[in-house]
């Protein structure tokens, strides 16, 4: 009895569309992940949880709904806001600067206000009242 050894074929995986597909996932990561981490503002919101109150040196930015700016109690233009922010830091020694706007304002004005602040590099803190739960 004479055997013969049968050639096989070895077993193949079809790699075509695996570009496509890996294509498509990095696409999808992409989008993802640049959704997931928007640029925003970093705010310093103050905490309603304690009721202690620091003595530090403060300035008040006051804005209301008719675009009145204030710098502690002072009516002030807005194109004269900064060199009025300048001369009150100038004052005070590591001040924080209060920012109290009318809650009808858009962000674009809160973001010009703090634009001003970042120019200066002082700490800026959002004024919020406290909500009843």
């Amino acid at each position: 009895m004479k055997l013969k050894r049968r050639h096989r074929e070895g077993a193949e995986v079809s790699t075509e569309s695996l570009n496509d597909i890996m294509f498509f996932l990095l696409l999808f990561f992409l989008i993802i992940s640049t959704l997931a981490n928007p640029s925003v503002l970093k705010l310093t919101l103050p905490s309603s949880k304690t009721a202690e109150q620091l003595a530090k040196q403060q300035v008040t930015i006051e804005v209301d709904a008719n675009h009145q700016y204030m710098v502690n109690k002072t009516p002030i233009a807005f194109t004269d806001l900064e060199s009025a922010l300048k001369i009150e830091l100038a004052r005070t020694q590591s001040p924080t600067v209060i920012i109290k706007m009318d809650n009808t304002l858009s962000i674009q004005d809160l973001a010009d206000v703090m634009q001003i602040g970042y120019s200066l590099n002082v700490k800026m803190v959002l004024a919020t009242k406290a909500t009843n739960k």
